[in-house]
């Protein structure tokens, strides 16, 4: 499931300190020589890419990122402090081009080893000191800080889902990705509310994001399009978890067969689908009726083939930040299980 994410960004090294002018001034000697210290360089931008973070969501909203400048020189020879360097964290699949020109800058394929300079800081003046002559003993000037580099740059992701959710409609799958993350699904209570594809950004701390993606919901027959079919089955082919919802309220149908109809459809359509991690989710439990015997039954046959299984309530918030932090602890465990299908 491919969508692109893009981002428009202005970087801007930090301005050189200036050189100091400064003569020394002291007891016994009120007319010393030029001791105007350099400035400080300006700090640079650096890029690093990262295979924990899926997205490029942080630069959508912050538009411009500029190093401090250099401090300027002082008396006695003191050089000013530099500019601190700042670090700018992008996915790896990032390609960068030039705004103006369109050119393709840089593309990260892969992990960056150590930290890349995108743009350098200015380099500082030199103070008065450096100017002293045996012809000119007292210069009043000193160096001007220089300019840090600025490049207005296009950030462009193709995003691939990391989480499908599979199901059949109706069960909480739109209204699970609203509650993890910012995507604004249509939610009704009838099925094939989700028409098309939603994808949702899920943020587990600074570093590490996941893309969750809801799908139509599956019936029996969709591997040869009844429903919404082969169109939406497709677009699981490169997830790598399956989040497989379950209404746990219902008690005209049994859990169990549910279950089994959506995984049989999944294997018709591709066979290794059937291989991907899956997390069962029984949602709406706190509607659940009295009588949850086949659901209980079906809850003891899943524990005995080892297989992951949560009870939340979307609705309610039950159960939801222990189930990302699972899904989060299943993607970066297994970051790569299914890399040589996502090239």
């Amino acid at each position: 499931m491919k969508f692109i994410d893009e981002a428009q960004i202005e970087v801007i090294a930090g301005h050189g300190g200036a050189g100091s002018v400064h003569f020394r001034r002291e007891t016994m000697e009120p007319w010393g020589g030029p001791d105007g210290g350099d400035g400080g360089r300006g700090g640079s931008v650096y890029i690093v890419a990262l295979p924990t973070l899926t997205t490029l969501m942080d630069f959508r909203f912050k538009k411009k990122y500029k190093a401090p400048n250099g401090d300027n020189g002082s008396g006695k020879g003191k050089a000013g402090r530099a500019g601190a360097d700042i670090t700018l964290r992008l996915p790896v699949g990032t390609i960068i081009r030039d705004t103006v020109t369109g050119e393709v800058l840089y593309e990260f394929v892969k992990p960056t080893v150590e930290p890349f300079m995108l743009v350098k800081g200015g380099r500082g003046g030199k103070g008065n000191m450096h100017f002293a002559t045996s012809v000119h003993q007292a210069p009043k000037f000193a160096q001007p800080g220089e300019e840090g580099e600025t490049i207005s740059i296009s950030l462009e992701l193709k995003l691939l889902a990391d989480v499908g959710l599979v199901g059949f409609p109706n069960v909480g799958k739109s209204s699970l990705i609203a509650a993890v993350s910012a995507a604004r699904p249509k939610i009704a209570d009838y099925a094939f509310t989700t028409l098309q594809p939603n994808l949702g950004v899920v943020r587990i701390d600074e570093d590490r994001t996941f893309v969750m993606a809801d799908v139509p919901g599956l019936i029996e027959g969709a591997h040869e399009g009844i429903g919404l079919g082969i169109q939406f089955l497709k677009h699981l082919e490169r997830t790598r978890v399956f989040i497989h919802m379950i209404d746990a309220a219902i008690t005209t149908r049994d859990p169990e067969e549910d279950y089994n109809i959506v995984r049989q459809e999944l294997g018709a359509f591709n066979p290794e689908l059937l291989k991907r991690k899956e997390i069962i989710v029984f949602n709406k439990i706190d509607a659940a009726q009295d009588d949850t015997e086949k659901l209980d039954a079906f809850c003891a046959k899943l524990e005995a083939q080892g297989k992951i299984f949560r009870k939340v309530s979307v609705a309610g918030h039950d159960g939801i930040p222990e189930l990302v932090a699972l899904v989060a602890d299943v993607l970066f465990t297994n970051k790569y299980d299914f890399v040589e299908k996502r090239a």
